[in-house]
């Protein structure tokens, strides 16, 4: 979609407060939300709430533009920051005048704020560990309980039930995990299933996996990179001996499992960056865009741990292999797409086997060239192939001699699809390699497209 459908300096605009904010609340938007989003995102806040004490009239993009000396494509991305971070709500209307609402939502009480893992890991990773600690003590005053207490409040779940209007049973588990609790809202799967069987009931109760919980898990293994296995992992170390677990534990024990298995430094919350859209699109007498092309977009914009489920069909990798695709990108700095293609490269050569000798090896050959991106390593791939196949034999991966024949067996290895460009002739004696290469091509082409229009 192109800026011009997004917004345009003519559309109206009316401002919705769900109470009057406090100075506090404007403390809290400059030393908290600030540093993460930007001032002009902090700018656009300010002016709509101001706008929306004074009036309630509608008016135009026009007199955000005057105000704030900026284009409407700044306003726009100034928008989509305070909606992405918690601040805004948009509704939208259309019709001959296009109109919107625009919702401000109050920044979260301190608390809150760095009780979530993501936003207080995001405004850290902004202004480092000593202005951190200066803010967050500012804003969070630890006093601590008389010796002898502790909490025995009920939730609102321990004391009533939600119950179905028509039906009068209560609601089941998935309306209520579908509920947001006014944070903002994340787009992200988490199979719960997998999750629970590695759990067994006598080690974590399923009582203890309440709604909120569950979201709590959600965000760490978001922030973390984690897949149900390892949240596993991380809730059997956080679950007391009392088969309690709280946020804090869960917390302490994602991160110290990712300083055991992955690297001890932090993970970093980035923008995500996204190109932007093309003022002319492709008409049908250009003709499809080429596949190769297609599949270093899907190389370059897939984390390693998305390239490993779809290699294999959907299942969840295991723990191992996710380890060594996350160190070379943590601690030797590979990225992200360059790994991608290393896996599916070795995965396809070896039989689906991840041999963590063979990929390092690759890999320090692809630092010491300073491969960057998806096309250079596929490149290199096809120009050291050779010598990459060497390696691969003296890591013990070739199949072994025939013991009774004394003959070598025959084995075709499969290539990934992007090895063979379509240009490249055909060597005599090569036929049926080639017959199988194809079909192995045509499974992931036709693997990608599926994506694409889901994703679509």
């Amino acid at each position: 979609m192109t800026m011009y459908k997004e917004l345009q300096p003519a559309d109206l605009y009316r401002i919705r407060m769900p109470y009057p904010f406090s100075n506090y609340d404007r403390q809290l938007l400059t030393l908290l939300y600030q540093p993460m989003i930007g001032s002009d995102a902090i700018s656009l806040y300010l002016t709509l709430w101001a706008d929306g004490e004074m009036r309630s009239e509608d008016s135009t993009h026009y007199t955000l533009m005057n105000t704030l000396g900026k284009p409407v494509k700044a306003i726009f991305e100034s928008r989509i920051q305070l909606e992405a971070i918690g601040l805004l709500k948009t509704f939208r209307k259309d019709g001959e005048n296009r109109s919107f609402i625009y919702e401000l939502c109050p920044p979260l009480d301190p608390k809150t704020f760095f009780a979530d893992p993501l936003l207080s890991m995001f405004l850290f990773s902004k202004i480092g560990e000593s202005s951190y600690r200066r803010v967050r003590d500012r804003f969070v005053i630890q006093t601590p309980l008389a010796t002898g207490y502790t909490e025995v409040s009920r939730t609102f779940t321990d004391i009533f039930q939600p119950v179905h209007a028509k039906s009068g049973y209560p609601a089941d588990e998935k309306e209520l995990e579908s509920r947001t609790d006014g944070e903002y809202e994340m787009e992200q799967d988490f199979d719960f299933a997998l999750l629970r069987q590695g759990l067994s009931e006598q080690l974590v109760p399923k009582r203890v996996l309440t709604p909120a919980i569950r979201h709590f898990i959600v965000k760490l293994s978001f922030l973390y990179g984690f897949g149900p296995l390892e949240m596993q992992k991380v809730v059997l170390l956080a679950i007391e001996d009392d088969y309690r677990i709280d946020e804090e534990g869960l917390r302490k024990a994602a991160s110290d499992y990712y300083k055991m298995t992955v690297t001890t430094t932090a993970p970093k919350l980035e923008p995500v960056k996204k190109a932007e859209p093309k003022t002319q699109q492709p008409d049908a007498q250009q003709g499809p865009v080429n596949k190769e092309d297609e599949l270093i977009a899907y190389l370059e914009s897939a984390s390693p741990l998305q390239v490993l489920r779809d290699i294999a069909d959907g299942k969840e990798p295991l723990p191992a292999d996710v380890q060594l695709a996350n160190q070379l990108v943590t601690q030797h700095g590979m990225e992200p797409a360059v790994v991608n293609v290393l896996l599916q490269y070795v995965l396809l050569r070896t039989d689906m086997k991840l041999t963590k000798a063979y990929v390092e090896k690759i890999a320090s050959h692809w630092l010491r060239k300073n491969v960057t991106t998806a096309k250079q390593a596929m490149e290199f791939a096809r120009i050291e192939h050779t010598q990459y196949m060497k390696w691969k034999n003296e890591s013990g991966a070739a199949p072994k001699k025939a013991a009774s024949s004394g003959r070598k067996p025959i084995r075709e290895e499969k290539l990934p699809e992007w090895f063979n460009k379509k240009d490249e002739v055909e060597t005599p004696g090569q036929g049926a390699s080639s017959e199988q290469l194809e079909q192995e091509k045509q499974k992931l082409l036709a693997k990608l497209a599926l994506k694409k229009r889901k994703g679509d």
